[in-house]
């Protein structure tokens, strides 16, 4: 047998590895008093300091935000575009570095307020632009539509054990409504035509859903492709 430490072979009565000392673990081996390696149901976490990693994550999105309120007031003398460059890094912060400073941040929680914090966004840039408004007619439709099945999904992934073929086959064929509420809405806001490229994805969309659903129901077909796939 080997050190499962450093890999130097060992004789069968060895009880700790004369080179680096680890205790002898052999899964063939009955070894009577041997001391575990680690206390029981106990193993070592490498620990971080979360709040040195936030710190950092704040000075690396203030850099950005000063360098555009900068070049903007440089640039035109007042503030312009500086709001939407501010709104953008404010949400990457939201979406990727804030979580951090929660031990366990529930995605159930955090999942509804970034898709708010994006409607928010959107609903700024509609109100500063000119031009026809697609705030509510498109933006707020179709990010709302993916957010209820983003945190359906999430939702139930979380607080369900089982059934996730059902989850995930329901979320793909409600995606493939979306794609057809998608180019409505284009044509209804912007008046791009309507010519039916929607339905591809839709097909697809909805055929991946109803295979998700069958391997679902049908116990032999989901272990046969297990088997297949190797999952």
């Amino acid at each position: 047998m080997y050190c499962i430490k450093c890999g130097v072979k060992l004789a069968d009565t060895e009880k700790s590895c004369p080179l680096c000392g680890t205790v002898v673990y052999h899964p063939d081996i009955k070894q009577e008093n041997v001391q575990p390696l680690y206390p029981k149901d106990r193993y070592p976490r490498h620990s971080t300091n979360a709040k040195a990693v936030n710190g950092i994550f704040i000075i690396l999105f203030l850099i950005p935000l000063l360098i555009c309120f900068q070049s903007d007031i440089q640039g035109n003398g007042i503030i312009d575009w500086f709001g939407y460059a501010a709104f953008g890094i404010c949400l990457a912060y939201l979406l990727f570095a804030f979580p951090l400073w929660f031990k366990k941040p529930n995605p159930v929680i955090f999942v509804p307020c970034d898709f708010a914090a994006i409607l928010g966004f959107l609903l700024y840039i509609d109100l500063t632009t000119t031009g026809t408004p697609w705030f509510m007619s498109f933006a707020f439709p179709v990010v709302g539509g993916i957010a209820i099945i983003t945190c359906t999904v999430v939702t139930l992934l979380r607080y369900l054990k089982k059934g996730r073929l059902f989850i995930f086959g329901g979320a793909s064929i409600a995606l493939g409504g979306m794609m057809l509420l998608i180019e409505f809405l284009l044509h209804l806001t912007f008046s791009v035509k309507f010519s039916g490229w929607s339905v591809y994805p839709l097909i697809v969309l909805v055929l991946l859903g109803g295979i998700l659903i069958y391997l679902a129901i049908n116990k032999s077909a989901r272990e046969m492709m297990e088997r297949k796939l190797f999952f």
